[in-house]
Parts: C-alpha cells; sequence; structure tokens
C-alpha cells in the first residue's frame, strides 16, 4: 500500500514508509515508530493499518536500512543509535506530515518499545496532538514533560522483563505531576512486544485487538 518517500531532516535528509489515507483523501497523520528490529514489514504493515483507517501515516527508518531479526543485534544496533539524533529524524518526519497535501495538519504519534520512548521524547520537541506509547518508558532521557501539548495513552505488558508496572506508574505519575493529560493501560498475562504479530512466542491476539481499539478511539478525539 505505502512506499519509500525522503524527507528533509536536520539539514539533511532521512527516509521513511509513508502509507496514504484509504480513498486518496485527506486524513490526520500519524508517525509511526520502529521497535528495535528496525524499519520491518510488522512497522510498515502497522502503517498500513492506519491507512486503511483513514490516516496518513509515515514511518521513518531510524536505522538508515539496517533491519534484523536477532535481540543480540538489535539491541547492538539501538545502542549505537544517538536518541537527539533520531529526535531530529522524527522531527522532519513531524514537518513532512505537518505540510503534506493529504494531511489535515493534525498529527499523532505512536512508537513501539524503544519508539514508545520515542514517541513521547519527540511530542516534548514538537506539538503532537496524541501521543501513544507501547510498552516503552525513558531510560535515561529527560525531555520536558511540560513541553507536551496534547495526551498521551499507554500500552503495557503485565509480564514484561522490561519494564517493570511500578516503572509505568512512575511514568504516569511524572506526566500528570506536569499538568498533563496520562492513561495507562496494562494488560496482566501479556509478554514485552505483544502486538507484534510477527512474534508468535509474544503475540497477544486479543490484547492487540483492544489496544488498537483504544487507539483508533483515542486518535478520533484528539486528532479529528
Amino acid at each position: 500500500m505505502g512506499e519509500i518517500v525522503t524527507f528533509a531532516s536536520n539539514g539533511g535528509t532521512a527516509e521513511g514508509y509513508l502509507a496514504m489515507p484509504a480513498g486518496g483523501g485527506k486524513g490526520p497523520s500519524v508517525i509511526v515508530i520502529q521497535e528495535w528490529w528496525g524499519l520491518n514489514d510488522n512497522i510498515k504493515g502497522i502503517a498500513d493499518r492506519f491507512a486503511a483507517e483513514g490516516y496518513l501515516a509515515l514511518a521513518p527508518d531510524l536505522y538508515h536500512g539496517k533491519v534484523t531479526a536477532e535481540p543480540d543485534e538489535a539491541g547492538k544496533i539501538m545502542m549505537e543509535l544517538k536518541m537527539e539524533e533520531a529526535a531530529k529524524d522524527l522531527s522532519g518526519a513531524y514537518e513532512f506530515l505537518k505540510d503534506h497535501e493529504n494531511g489535515t495538519g493534525k498529527v499523532g504519534s505512536v512508537g513501539f518499545c524503544m519508539g514508545g520512548r520515542l514517541s513521547l521524547f519527540i511530542s516534548t520537541l514538537k506539538p503532537i496532538d496524541a501521543t501513544v506509547i507501547y510498552y516503552g518508558v525513558m531510560m535515561g532521557e529527560h525531555p520536558d514533560l511540560t513541553k507536551l501539548k496534547g495526551p498521551v495513552l499507554g500500552h503495557y505488558a503485565g509480564n514484561d522483563g522490561w519494564i517493570k508496572e511500578e516503572m509505568v506508574h512512575g511514568l504516569e505519575q511524572k506526566l500528570k505531576d506536569a499538568g498533563k493529560s496520562a492513561e495507562m493501560h496494562i494488560y496482566p498475562g501479556t509478554e514485552h512486544g505483544f502486538f507484534n504479530d510477527t512474534r508468535p512466542e509474544a503475540h497477544a491476539p486479543a490484547e492487540s485487538k483492544v489496544t488498537w481499539e483504544r487507539t483508533l478511539a483515542f486518535y478520533r478525539e484528539h486528532l479529528s
């Protein structure tokens, strides 16, 4: 459904996967931010799903062509990623969507794992209208949460070896202390990465469906 596009970023260029709103008309925009695996078919598929719902969806390629299915390699590439550089790529993606002829000017973000962190990070740098996080919290970054424009919706696994429940509640409290709207959901019995339907060892279909419906309802409320 989509295609690889190039957009201006930090004085240079970056690439991403762009999926157009179904029917070829205009729609609100969503930045879809990858997991540590890279811009793979799963992330492209999620962008396509948003496009099918009427959104203009862009998934930036933060690894600049690198993709892996091996956890050790994914961890290594992620550690090499400079969050500041990634944020600049995402800032370029925001500007691209904001000005796109098929967009309405409203822009949301959604990110998964590493991308969840970046979904929140970019929302403190650009006026994102609605922020969605899948199993991500800050890991050493200290963005200014008072800069958030829109509300935050979070989806988290109940049996997450990376993101503990107290970390989720801690982030929620920080957001509320900053005067921001935050709604965090923890799904009992699920594993980290449970939305990823290409990884059957972690995928939880029923809970994934609930997160999708909640995300679409959240976007309808804040991006329309």
